[in-house]
């Protein structure tokens, strides 16, 4: 029975789909103006892998990740650029798709863009306007009032209150209460903008995600999910501008995974301490990142580092070696194992837990493989099955296993031509030389594993 940590409650909640049998999930995806980085990378998988793992429960999932092509970010990176915002998106797009398949991120069911879905945007807007709930103020902009939303702060605990306590009232405000948000931003000269009734601008972040979430998947839907980031003001202010308009929940299950920090510091370029994932992959397998990110559970903070990844490299090596030389057999037999895998993947996505499955399945598959068991093709494809279900060992073991994971990497070229030169030293008796070679391909991370049908390598 899947359970799923609602932050709107404040707890694990047995995760009952508003239509039997069907799950509508939308989650918060990129704003487009720079390469995704590491933080991004989490949501991505993690979302990836509930995404995955409610289908292999037996739901119809569609599942919408959004792309935000315009906003403040994305405008001030163009006019840098000396660019039009639209070759600047399309770009980054491209980029975040390349990264995320990278990742063995599936494709959601749909990615609409905020400037694709203007239309939607301002009939949610127009509706707000005409039941009370937002105005236009005097310098163009139009704002939600959230003092008419009397559960405004139920997803963040906050009370309107003591925020309000909090805020620093600028004096030139056109607000009428200083925690009112923008739904429309008049346009500045030279900006991109849409024509609208309120005059020509453009949409506030907010209502981008609520106008595409509920176009796409009705008023009211399963879950939602993002970063814990975007708890509070962005989530909060989903929930109070679409249940306004609309007049019914919004949201059943609201997901929010854990921060990303570095070295146990927050992730940060004034710190110098912001990657990319393009300059993560330079240095380690995209699988071996998905790893990382999947041996935390999704709400626990994530600490990275090259120790972690390291160990991470460490970890899918012993996966992958566990299924060298087994053929597995055509399907996977239920058992405990997997019981044990689903069991833990229904209590709230517990990856870490279900990760520890698959290495007590590995070592009772090395077992079985040193007795020389029939057993072994079974528990391959097991082990195989259910690490696919996370997006693991999707790679063939040995090319896995030979892989290079560095630009200064030996290549695979070079091992290749050492090991023939070690077979031909071998063969005129020249045994320094040979083990001279074996030497070299030792320090550099390669080990050989010398039999009657020749050498094979890999990287340890």
């Amino acid at each position: 029975m899947l359970k799923i940590f609602n932050s709107l409650s404040g707890q694990k909640e047995t995760f009952t789909p508003i239509e039997p049998g069907k799950i509508r999930m939308y989650v918060c995806g990129m704003t487009v103006y720079d390469y995704c980085h590491i933080g991004h990378a989490r949501v991505l998988v993690v979302f990836d892998v509930v995404y995955r793992f409610l289908k292999h429960l037996g739901y119809e999932v569609t599942y919408i990740r959004n792309i935000t092509d315009i906003d403040d970010k994305i405008i001030q990176r163009a006019n840098e650029n000396d660019e039009d915002f639209h070759a600047l998106t399309t770009r980054f797009i491209q980029a975040m798709h390349e990264d995320a398949d990278a990742l063995g991120v599936l494709r959601p069911t749909s990615e609409p863009k905020a400037t694709d879905n203007m239309p939607a945007i301002l009939t949610m807007i127009d509706t707000l306007v005409e039941k009370g709930y937002a105005y236009q103020a005097d310098n163009g902009d139009v704002y939600f009032a959230v003092e008419k939303f009397k559960d405004y702060g139920q997803l963040s605990g906050k009370r309107i209150e003591d925020l309000r306590a909090g805020e620093r009232v600028d004096v030139d405000t056109h607000k009428r209460d200083p925690l009112d948000f923008v739904l429309w931003k008049k346009a500045k000269v030279h900006e991109p903008a849409w024509d609208s009734r309120y005059g020509d601008g453009r949409p506030g972040w907010h209502i981008e995600c609520s106008a595409m979430s509920t176009e796409m998947l009705g008023h009211h839907f399963d879950i939602h999910g993002g970063g814990q980031d975007l708890q509070f003001p962005h989530h909060e202010n989903e929930i109070a501008q679409s249940e306004c308009c609309y007049g019914e929940k919004f949201v059943n299950y609201w997901m929010h995974n854990g921060f990303v920090r570095v070295n146990e510091e927050k992730m940060s370029k004034s710190l110098g301490n912001f990657f990319t994932l393009r300059d993560v992959l330079k240095e380690y397998r995209a699988e071996e990142i998905r790893y990382f990110i999947l041996s935390s559970h999704y709400r626990s903070p994530l600490n990275y580092s090259d120790e972690q990844l390291d160990l991470a490299r460490s970890a899918l090596a012993r996966l992958y070696n566990a299924l060298l030389d087994v053929q597995p057999s055509e399907k996977p037999t239920e058992s405990d194992y997997q019981a044990r895998f689903d069991a833990a993947m229904e209590d709230d996505f517990n990856t870490a837990e279900a990760m520890a499955v698959l290495f007590d399945l590995a070592r009772e598959l090395n077992r079985v493989k040193v007795e020389h068991s029939g057993q072994a093709p079974e528990l391959a494809a097991l082990l195989k099955y259910l690490a696919n279900l996370i997006g693991l060992l999707e790679a063939d073991p040995a090319q896995y296993l030979k892989s290079a994971v560095s630009e200064n990497d030996m290549s695979d070229q070079d091992i290749e031509q050492k090991i023939a030169r070690r077979q031909q030293a071998k063969q005129e008796k020249d045994w320094a030389l040979a083990d001279q070679i074996r030497d070299e391909l030792v320090a550099a991370g390669i080990a050989l594993e010398d039999s009657p049908e020749g050498t094979r390598w890999k990287r340890t």
